[in-house]
């Protein structure tokens, strides 16, 4: 996710088409832009489990185990720990990065070739998540929650927030 080259943001960019309706982590009837089959992060075939943190952290603040709810309860994390970012900014480099899949994998690019795929909502790499985990989330890279709040917290370091990207990062 974060070591992205020029050439890959125009391969993302040409190679954006409409699916049609999102089929995992997205309401119903949701339309989404999405990366064509050739740039797309790969989805592992399993369902994503929710972590037994996650699950207490859902239940204690009663977000919902969706993206809306994932956004919401990251967004109260951030806000705590004073991590800018509001809830369009996460939302759309969410929607850019895994389409709202947060078993999203990135196996073919330069992070992949190194073996350390992207993976998750806003695909981080794990050298990443972990130096920018925080403390309230679940410590593993595709719990949505943690995932989220820590890209959030990188981008805040390296771009003043994640409002500030508007392409990969």
């Amino acid at each position: 996710m974060f070591a992205i080259f020029a050439s890959r943001r125009a391969a993302r960019i040409r190679n954006v088409a409409l699916t049609g309706l999102a089929t995992v982590g997205v309401a119903a009837g949701a339309v989404t832009l999405m990366p064509t089959s050739a740039s797309a992060a790969v989805a592992p075939q399993s369902v994503h489990p929710a972590s037994a943190a996650h699950s207490a952290s859902q239940a204690a603040t009663g977000a919902s185990g969706d993206l809306d709810g994932w956004i919401r309860q990251s967004l109260a994390i951030m806000k705590a720990k004073g991590i800018p970012g509001s809830y369009e900014g996460l939302h759309r480099n969410i929607m850019r990065e895994s389409g709202g899949n947060p078993d999203a994998q990135n196996n073919w690019d330069v992070n992949a070739q190194k073996g350390t795929p992207s993976k998750g909502l806003l695909q981080v790499i794990a050298p990443t998540f972990n130096a920018y985990h925080v403390d309230g989330t679940a410590h593993s890279l595709t719990d949505p929650v943690a995932n989220i709040t820590a890209a959030a917290n990188y981008a805040a370091d390296r771009y003043g927030s994640i409002d500030n990207v508007n392409s990969a990062y």
